[in-house]
């Protein structure tokens, strides 16, 4: 039974690929899985040879490591080195270069255009560096990347800062715009410097502009198309105002303030006419008033309505105070006793329902009466439970007044002060201040007003000048999102979103979005292609006009709009196609579109091709078309979108409405949403803290060169892949130093890499796999499951993976494995011996897989290796040469199982002489005959032996394996045990096989030359190294 079962488990070896004859190859065979622990063990003599001098003449002879690539960077050296590598690698030349190469698939990332008004910032950095890493690796694999940079060059902020002081009353547009082309101009030409020199791979000289003529063109397109189709309209209704900058803004233009601080009122409606339901049970209507609470009493004057909730539960309640009849939510009644300070008594209590048909008294307005109406927004989360209606300045008032047919009137002027329509005493006053006093002075005058004060709430404000709007109705152009909502929530399930978590807030973006204004009262923008009528006002926008307007802005660009005459702009058969009157009947709007749409239909000029204008001027600009191959499609979209959580409600989300209006499918396959950018404590980063970032900084060090050094572009890059982008990423020195830390680490890996390969040529020397010895095909079975699960991290934008992969390969396989067991036969043996090719061939195949698989982080130290690196003609570039190019025929699941028992069993050695050397012991490994046996043995032919694949991985000067460990062990020895689980094909054969080591000190001499206790005589050699040296033994 016992020889049946040593055949059967024999079989089972030779099955698997295993020999048991020393260096028979392996061949690949059944898949293994096994338990697998392997701890760190100390270095043998031989890597301590590299530092300690050697004794008599030994030392030359001894093949130490030698590169002249330096362990370390750092000051002025680190930034010349850099720049050099961008020279003389051609990282200028690069992108154009693969643009032009042959390549089976492209891959499209759109950059979202960053803004043009300042400095490139750390913010920047992230995203750039983000983008660039998984460009440069998309690149590596061999597809063709179209990125094409870009910069959103119009709007408020870029107006703002470049007039600075100047008053725009006293200028032209055409001088307001000039002025702001040359702020925009100049942002952008430093901020290109910034990305170039952060290595970011691009074609520079084609990036896209918003302002540039062809952009413009194509969003003038998008404008027509979405007209035409009825999702462009014009209104008179409220939107947000900016009193500040004296225009419209869209809500991705707003910040919240949470500590905004208003003046809040509890104001009382007199009852006029008691609802029909309720006349009856009221004993005095006319002593009944309606209690309402707002933040915004500066609204009161423009009251049309009290909206009550129809399913609710209302109350006509008595105050202990005073007696006053109040009508009120019955479920706010305890929270308004704790606020009016006052028992309230219920009278009565009904549905809300019953309030429809009553009429209230306006507490400032004598003789206006206004209804109370039943409406959907009415919430029971503050105030008492009726809303104060103003449909010129809340959306919910409006909808409630188109569905009433209420008037909407505006009292509000664009500077933010009443009109004469608000009246005599409140005429000229700022509604944010004076004037919302004024109101309060009137309630009280009236004495309507309850109760006055101060409440801290979450407001929003202009987010270029800091300073809070208001909602106020005005004429203006909008999206009618409302219609596309569905579509873009429809096509929105069919993109991948990273992180997941992201999807939920667009959706809940798109649901709170049911209009967009898209029309701006300012100079610097696209014009709105559209004419009035001077003497009806009447708009005059088609097909036909919109058309010529695009044409004419693709040859001339906006500025086109003022500086043509209107003859050219609607010239006589444009009229005629419009059956429109004469021209001198129309003037040109003022109005330019909402930067969001500018940024929103770049998925039209840059990534859709095929429009006529874009095909005659592809070769000049190089943005339109993305390739012959691509030109024939339909409607192009790009792989990823790449931008900051911020960019959900704004340029994700217009290039979603836009592309759904126009070509009814998103223009993303994948968005990818990361983080902001934080200081080290987590803070927002402020100048009046002084905690900002500057990465320029970073890279080239501050004044101080002891507080701030030079870090380099790479340390930069690092920091970005190294932070988790999905949630907010924290910078400061510690998070600095540490990226240089960690760089150096690996400078330090990668120069012990480059020093044990010189003189190596892997052209010519290495050698075959299957030749050779087990442990060093086992290290290129590890770097092929690197190389898989690395790239699997890349194509989820998890560079922090990346890092964590790297490291631990680094950490656990290369310097606390395999580098500490192969220094000896790397120093000692022949120089070219098979085991030392062997070793070397896998050292070089390391090298190129880890130089690789962390070039797209580090560009720079990539090539900087690369040009060190064996197996390759001087002037080549690391990424000109492609991916990392692991080898199927690396799996090897039988030699897996064969290493890691090896592995397992040393690890109980190792623990057994914690603090002591291993090649001072002679190790006895007894097995049992069976399966781990047989895999043993393979690694050891004879029994005993100083120089096997057993004797290395154990690390030990001699290791002897038998079937039972003998009875006449020495005192001294030192016993463990443990055991190993195997299992073949897929579990039918299963061994959990035991084995026990019996170590003792070593009986043999040490070597001068190799430092290992394999001499039959003291200060003399051993055999290998007399071998080695020509010696007679």
């Amino acid at each position: 039974m016992l020889l049946c079962r040593v055949r059967a488990l024999g079989e089972g070896v030779a099955r698997c690929g295993l020999s048991l004859r020393r260096g028979a190859p392996l061949r690949p065979a059944l898949s293994f899985t096994q338990t697998r622990g392997r701890s760190a063990a100390p270095p043998g003599d031989a890597a301590r040879a590299a530092g300690d001098a050697q004794p008599g003449n030994h030392r030359h002879s001894v093949l130490l490591p030698r590169t002249l690539f330096p362990m370390k960077l750092s000051g002025q050296t680190l930034l010349d080195r850099e720049l050099q590598i961008q020279r003389d690698c051609g990282f200028e030349q690069l992108y154009s270069w693969q643009r032009e190469r042959k390549a089976k698939k492209e891959f499209c990332l759109h950059d979202g255009p960053p803004y043009a008004n300042g400095d490139a910032h750390v913010g920047h950095a992230l995203n750039k560096i983000l983008k660039d890493v998984h460009n440069r690796f998309e690149m590596l694999r061999g597809r063709k990347v179209h990125y094409v940079p870009g910069w959103d060059c119009h709007g408020l902020p870029i107006e703002l800062k470049a007039l600075g002081e100047l008053q725009t009353k006293d200028l032209t547009p055409l001088q307001i715009r000039q002025k702001a082309r040359e702020f925009a101009e100049a942002a952008i030409a430093r901020q290109r410097a910034a990305f170039q020199r952060w290595g970011v791979m691009a074609d520079w000289e084609n990036c896209y502009y918003t302002f540039n003529g062809q952009y413009e063109a194509a969003q003038l397109r998008v404008f027509e198309d979405m007209h035409s189709k009825g999702l462009i309209y014009q209104d008179y209704k409220p939107v947000f105002w900016s009193p500040s900058t004296r225009t419209a803004l869209a809500e991705a233009e707003l910040e919240y303030n949470p500590e905004h601080v208003s003046k809040a009122v509890y104001a009382t409606f007199p009852l006029a006419t008691p609802p029909s339901k309720l006349a009856a049970s009221l004993e005095a209507p006319d002593k009944v008033s309606v209690l309402v609470w707002t933040t915004q009493p500066w609204t009161i004057p423009a009251n049309q309505a009290v909206c009550f909730m129809p399913k609710a539960q209302y109350s006509l309640v008595k105050r202990a105070d005073n007696g006053q009849h109040l009508l009120v939510a019955t479920e706010r009644i305890a929270s308004l006793t704790s606020a009016l300070g006052t028992d309230l008594q219920s009278l009565a209590t009904f549905i809300g329902s019953d309030l429809e048909g009553g009429v209230c008294q306006h507490p400032t307005i004598s003789g206006k009466e206004v209804p109370l109406l039943p409406a959907s927004h009415v919430t029971m989360g503050k105030g008492t439970g009726l809303v104060h209606t103003a449909p010129a300045h809340g959306m919910e008032d409006y909808s409630v007044a188109s569905h009433f047919q209420l008037p909407v009137e505006c009292m509000v002027d664009e500077e933010g002060r009443f009109t004469e329509l608000a009246g005599a005493d409140l005429q000229g006053q700022s509604v944010l201040e004076e004037g919302t006093f004024t109101v309060i002075s009137m309630l009280r005058a009236a004495g309507a007003l309850v109760k006055e004060e101060e409440c801290v709430h979450s407001y929003p404000y202009d987010w270029r000048s800091k300073k809070p709007v208001v909602i106020r109705a005005s004429k203006q152009w909008f999206i009618n999102t409302a219609s596309l909502k569905d579509k873009a929530k429809e096509v929105l399930q069919k993109v991948r979103v990273m992180p997941e978590s992201a999807r939920a807030s667009l959706l809940a973006m798109l649901d709170r979005r049911t209009y967009w204004c898209i029309s701006r009262q300012r100079s610097w923008g696209v014009p709105i292609p559209v004419f009035y009528h001077k003497q009806t006002g009447e708009p005059l926008i088609n097909k036909h006009t919109v058309a010529h307007i695009a044409k004419v802005f693709a040859e001339k660009g906006s500025n086109s709009w003022w500086e043509e005459p209107i003859e050219a702009l609607l010239p006589p058969d444009v009229l005629k196609k419009s059956k429109a009157g004469a021209v001198t009947d129309y003037e040109r709007g003022e109005d330019v579109l909402d930067i969001w749409f500018d940024s929103g239909t770049s998925w039209a000029a840059v990534l859709q091709a095929g429009e006529e204008e874009a095909s005659s001027t592809k070769t000049k600009r190089g943005w339109f078309g993305r390739s012959s191959a691509t030109v024939q499609e339909a409607d192009p979209r790009a792989d990823v979108y790449v931008e900051g959580k911020d960019q959900i409600g704004g340029w994700f989300q217009s290039s979603l409405l836009t592309s759904v209006a126009v070509r009814n499918k998103a223009p993303y396959k994948a968005l990818v949403v990361h983080g902001f950018t934080l200081s080290e404590k987590g803070e927002k980063m402020s100048k009046s803290l002084g905690n900002v970032v500057d990465p320029d900084v970073v890279i080239n060090g501050g004044t101080d060169k002891t507080a701030s050094p030079a870090y380099g572009a790479d340390v930069l890059r690092w920091w970005v892949a190294e932070s988790n982008v999905f949630s907010e990423v924290q910078i400061g020195p510690k998070a600095l130093n540490s990226s240089r830390e960690n760089i150096n680490k690996l400078r330090n890996t990668l120069k012990f890499l480059l020093g044990n390969l010189q003189g190596f040529d892997p052209r010519t020397q290495a050698v075959d796999s299957k030749d050779m010895l087990y442990v060093d095909q086992y290290l290129l079975h590890l770097l092929r499951e690197y190389s898989i699960k690395v790239t699997d991290a890349y194509n989820e934008f998890d560079c922090g993976r990346v890092i964590r992969l790297l490291q631990a390969f680094i950490t656990r396989d290369l310097s606390n494995f395999y580098f500490s067991i192969i220094k000896d036969r790397l120093y000692c043996d022949p120089e070219n011996s098979l085991g030392r090719r062997s070793c070397q061939t896998v050292l070089e195949e390391i090298l190129d897989g880890v130089t690789r698989s962390i070039a797209p982080i580090l560009p720079h130290l990539a090539e900087e290796v690369y040009q060190h690196a064996p197996g390759h003609d001087e002037g080549e570039t690391l990424f000109r040469s492609g991916w990392i190019k692991s080898s199927s025929v690396w799996r090897r699941p039988g030699l897996e199982e064969a290493v890691e028992g090896a592995c397992a069993i040393r690890d109980s050695f190792l623990s057994s002489i914690p603090g002591r050397n291993a090649v001072e012991y002679d190790l006895t490994i007894a097995i049992e005959p069976g399966l781990l046996f047989e895999l043993m043995e393979s690694l050891q032919e004879e029994p005993t032996s100083t120089s096997s694949q057993l004797t290395e991985l154990m690390m030990a000067s001699r290791t002897t394996l038998t079937s039972a460990l003998p009875r006449d062990l020495p005192a001294d020895a030192i016993t463990n045990s443990g055991s190993f689980l195997i299992n073949l094909e897929g579990g039918v054969i299963r061994e959990d096989a035991a084995y026990t080591i019996a170590a003792v000190p070593i009986s043999l001499s040490r070597c001068p030359r190799c430092r290992r206790y394999t001499s039959d005589v003291p200060e003399c050699l051993c055999p290998r190294c007399q071998t080695v040296l020509g010696h007679p033994q």
